[in-house]
């Protein structure tokens, strides 16, 4: 569930205005019975969740008690998620959910919150809730029961309606005095402010107009291992990314970039803290890598069964392929679970966020970025052009060697992606043709391996005729896409190789 809402903060003489105008023509504000309910947070000693924007929580009352929310990249919007159980026993599923947050650090009861509520529905014309509009009489406890602070806030939740309803409430409640329209959760209100001290997680802050080399390699490194550890939770509940990819494919893409910067970067970086991490890093995108793998050959297995309305295939036969892959995703998917609870795995995290805050660079990354990357680049560069790369790429070859060319294009592209930022309009013009490049690549390889899916599965059930003969014709189709891949390559590889997009390149 995701929660979208403003809060408001009022005094005690605060009189909260008449909502009806904030209802659509012939809807109502609904007034709901006053509540009273009473929240108690857990959290790490040093408030690792509170401060990165999370939180846990057991109240009293509620149908299911036990919370977790998580931020999300928009302000004011996080990810909500309530499970049963009893005071004093969060579910593992939720202390799971946040453990890129306390990384294995003990979960501790943090501060008590006991609010009185008084809330207004506003609903349309048949009655359907398109946002909630709460005033909130918030008092902090301690362990004993004893008023350590209070405080009065607004908050307006999003239920059915559309986000431009929080603005049109919020503007009636600023207008009567309400002040912000921001967001800060209760909790971290009530804990003050060590709570809204910086997370251990360090964002990226961007570069300055001229970065040394290790200033790229440092937001590098920040940028890959935010994007892996957003997406844990995400894995975990096989929710989307909200980006159009899934959250397995985000995860994923995050370590093997983070791996190739390390790479790329090799003579800015300490090898004795590069090579471990790179090592863990493919372990990681390995056991990812199955479950999206699989994920990618069933979205495939649709799209390409109906590709063709006029030469419809066998539906049933179709539908028992997709089973045979539902079996293979359920259990990369189990092994992925198992590898994220892992002792192994909560050690990466903990070097992953030491490593975003501060990266160990050689002396050599002092160097001014323009004189440095562009030679670090090259290398790659040279592998893939060389004559093992596009220049030894047979249009005949076997689909092994273009898929060895297409790796190696991931490797120039994500070196290109790293250093762009930082370099001339040229790089970034390189970094968008070979994304052109390999998109081409990728379809080849995700039909090549699609075609000798659809056939294998076949062989395994040879009984099944009609399993057979609908593979051979979903594999048909596929190794029609590999001939288009390969005849649309040389236009691609032309447009990422002009002059003007290399010519940074020494």
């Amino acid at each position: 569930m995701v929660e979208q809402e403003q809060k408001y903060e009022v005094d005690d003489a605060y009189v909260l205005p008449d909502l009806s105008a904030t209802a659509p023509a012939g809807g109502q504000v609904r007034a709901l019975p006053p509540v009273t309910l009473v929240a108690r947070y857990l959290d790490t000693v040093d408030l690792r969740l509170a401060r990165a924007g999370a939180s846990l929580r057991h109240r009293r009352g509620d149908e299911l008690p036990w919370t977790v929310k998580l931020p999300t990249s928009t302000p004011g919007v996080r990810h909500e998620i309530s499970r049963p159980g009893p005071v004093g026993q969060p579910p593992p599923e939720l202390v799971e959910l946040v453990t890129v947050l306390h990384r294995g650090a003990p979960l501790v009861p943090v501060t008590v919150v006991r609010t009185v509520r008084h809330a207004w529905e506003v609903c349309d014309r048949g009655g359907m809730v398109l946002a909630e509009v709460v005033d909130d009489h918030v008092t902090v406890l301690d362990d004993s029961g004893a008023t350590t602070g209070a405080f009065r806030e607004v908050e307006v939740e999003l239920k059915a309606g559309e986000a431009k309803l929080l603005d049109h409430v919020g503007a009636v409640l600023r207008e009567a005095g309400a002040r912000g329209g921001s967001f800060t959760p209760k909790h971290v209100r009530a804990l003050g402010p060590a709570a809204q001290a910086e997370p251990d997680l360090v964002a990226p802050a961007g570069l300055t107009t001229d970065p040394s080399a290790g200033d790229v390699v440092t937001e590098a490194v920040r940028k890959e291992v935010r994007r892996l550890l957003a997406h844990d939770p995400l894995v975990r509940l096989r929710a989307p990314s909200g980006s159009g990819k899934s959250a397995v494919h985000q995860m994923r893409v995050a370590s093997r970039r983070l791996r190739s910067d390390l790479r790329t970067f090799a003579p800015l970086v300490r090898k004795t803290w590069a090579r471990p991490l790179r090592a863990e890093l493919r372990w990681l995108a390995g056991v990812l890598g199955a479950a999206r793998d699989v994920e990618v050959l069933r979205d495939r297995l649709r799209r390409t069964a109906t590709a063709d309305p006029l030469s419809p295939l066998d539906p049933a036969a179709v539908d028992r392929l997709d089973g045979a892959l539902a079996e293979r995703q359920r259990q990369a998917l189990t092994a992925v679970d198992e590898a994220l609870r892992s002792a192994r795995y909560l050690a990466l995290v903990d070097t992953l966020v030491l490593a975003a805050s501060a990266p160990r660079l050689t002396r050599r990354a002092a160097t001014p970025a323009r004189q440095a990357l562009p030679g670090l680049v090259a290398r790659p560069w040279r592998r893939l052009t060389g004559p093992d790369g596009v220049d030894a790429l047979d249009p005949l070859a076997p689909d092994e060697r273009w898929h060895s060319v297409r790796k190696e294009g991931k490797q120039a592209r994500y070196a290109v992606n790293a250093v762009a930022p930082a370099l001339s309009k040229a790089a970034r013009r390189l970094s968008r043709a070979l994304a052109g490049v390999q998109d081409v690549l990728g379809e080849h390889q995700d039909a090549a391996v699609a075609a000798d899916t659809w056939l294998a599965v076949a062989a395994e059930r040879p009984d099944d005729h009609d399993l057979a003969v609908t593979a051979g014709r979903l594999a048909e189709r596929e190794r029609d896409t590999v001939r288009r891949m390969r005849g649309r390559f040389p236009a691609a590889w032309h447009r990422a190789t002009r002059r003007r997009r290399t010519r940074w390149l020494p």
